[in-house]
Parts: C-alpha cells; sequence; structure tokens
C-alpha cells in the first residue's frame, strides 16, 4: 500500500481550498452587517430579510421554479421515447438523423443554441416568456435524459418483456408495467440532470427570456454587473444550503438501501 506523504496531503489541501475556500467566504459574508460585501462590520442576518422582502428575487425564483420543474418534465418524456427508440427500433430510415438530431445540443455551443431558438420564435411570432424558455430548456435537456436512459435499456433483460408478452400484455402494457419500473432509476436520475440544468442556465435563457418572465440566474446576473450585493451573498447560501441538504439526502438513502439490500441478501442465505 503506499504511503499517504506529505506532498499529496498538500496537493489534496490545495485543492480542496482552491474549489470550497471561495464558498466559505461567501457564506460568511452573508452575515456581514455591513452593505460592503468586502468589509466586515459584525454579524448579521438582515440581508436575509432584505432579500425575502425583495420581490423581483423572488419573482424570478418562482419563475425559475415552474420553468425547471416544467421543461424537466416534458424533457424527460421526451428524451424517454426517443432513447426507447434509439435502442430498440433497430434500424430505420432516418435513424442517424434521428440520433444526430438528438444528441447535437451536447456539443453545440449554448449561444448558438440560444440565437436560432431566438429566430424561431421570432419567426413564427411566439411572444417571450414563460413558454419559450421551456420549450429552449426542453430542447437542450432532453438530450441528456436520452443519454442516461439509453444505457440503462442498453443492459436490459428483454427477456423479462418477452416473459410479459407470451402471458398476454400489449406492448404498451409491458413498457408500462415492466420496463418503466426497471429503468425508473434512470428516468428519475434523467429528470433531476434535466431540472440542474434548468436551474443553472444563463445562456439560453437570456436568448429566449422576455421582459415578463426573468429567471434568477439572469436576475442574478444583472445584478453583479452592478456590484455584488449582500442579499446575492444571502441568496447563494440559501442555495448551498438547499444543494448540501440534497446531497447528504440522497447519500443517507443510497447508504440505507445498500445495508437494507445486504440484509434481504444475508436472509436469502440463511433461508434453507
Amino acid at each position: 500500500m503506499r504511503r499517504f506523504g506529505w506532498f499529496n496531503a498538500t496537493s489534496l489541501t490545495l485543492g480542496l481550498a482552491f474549489l470550497y475556500l471561495p464558498v466559505v467566504i461567501l457564506v460568511i459574508y452573508s452575515f456581514n452587517a455591513s452593505k460592503l460585501v468586502t468589509v466586515w462590520a459584525g454579524f448579521s442576518t438582515k440581508w436575509y430579510g432584505e432579500l425575502f422582502r425583495n420581490e423581483a428575487f423572488l419573482d424570478a425564483a418562482w419563475v425559475t421554479l415552474k420553468v425547471a420543474f416544467l421543461s424537466s418534465t416534458l424533457a424527460t418524456a421526451l428524451g424517454t421515447m426517443a432513447a426507447h427508440v434509439l435502442v430498440r427500433a433497430g434500424r430505420f430510415p432516418g435513424r442517424t438523423l434521428f440520433s444526430g438530431v438528438i444528441y447535437a445540443p451536447l456539443v453545440m455551443p449554448e449561444v448558438i443554441t440560444g440565437l436560432s431558438l431566438l429566430l424561431l420564435f421570432i419567426g413564427i411570432g411566439l411572444d417571450r416568456g414563460v413558454l419559450t424558455i421551456v420549450l429552449a430548456h426542453t430542447t437542450f435537456s432532453m438530450c441528456y435524459v436520452s443519454v442516461v436512459v439509453s444505457s440503462r435499456l442498453v443492459t436490459f433483460d428483454r427477456s423479462l418483456e418477452e416473459a410479459a408478452l407470451d402471458l398476454g400484455c400489449t406492448p404498451f402494457d409491458a413498457f408500462r408495467l415492466v420496463t418503466l419500473p426497471i429503468i425508473a432509476p434512470a428516468v428519475v436520475s434523467g429528470w433531476l440532470l434535466a431540472f440542474t440544468l434548468s436551474l443553472d442556465d444563463l445562456v439560453i435563457a437570456s436568448f429566449t427570456s422576455g421582459p415578463s418572465a426573468t429567471t434568477l440566474p439572469i436576475k442574478i446576473f444583472s445584478s453583479v454587473r452592478l456590484g455584488v450585493s449582500p442579499e446575492i451573498n444571502a441568496l447563494s447560501t440559501i442555495l448551498i444550503a438547499i444543494v448540501s441538504i440534497g446531497v447528504i439526502a440522497a447519500s443517507l438513502a443510497s447508504k440505507r438501501s445498500a445495508i437494507r439490500g445486504q440484509r434481504d441478501r444475508r436472509s436469502a442465505v440463511r433461508v434453507p
């Protein structure tokens, strides 16, 4: 076994400091009493109160959550169907074009995607707002869902579907009752990935949003250009707390599931 020497320890410490020290400083200064984010003037939580009284930030947060939920749900449905066609349909005319259209947003710059969608919405006379942002986010996040679900369908045991068909299920019932429950973890992972991408998107939303619909990343970016406000530190701290709680909860759930699986296997072995 290789020793964990001073060089490895120093590299690890510097790497973690580079990644997380700015986050720690941001959290600390979110409790700063001074309006100047670079001058410490004592501990205070007043900026959290100011944040929850800021209607612009609250409206932007509501729009962001609504767009993320709608776009991720639509992208999950479309991406799952696209993955099923790519994996199960075999060779068909236009397969190469279809797969290229599905996977194009993975490699296409977001600026090009946002500009092309903007021109499309202008060409068809669709006013920019929540609907256009949802359509744009669905367009670029659907491919990620398709990749995740496709990787699960490739390793899926098709004999289970064939058994369901032999027992009288229609192809739709076999997919609904057999395939979908088994690939559900991949579908949920795709939904979470699409939801996260929608929450984080700035470039595409800046092209497809209108005056009546401003997402939280756009609002934060606009505010930062005028100077960093302590309210932004407070908002960022809240987002960090939500993400941390989600990661911890997912880790605990995964650990409990692994422990439960080990217990079930041990019980199965003990049964004569």
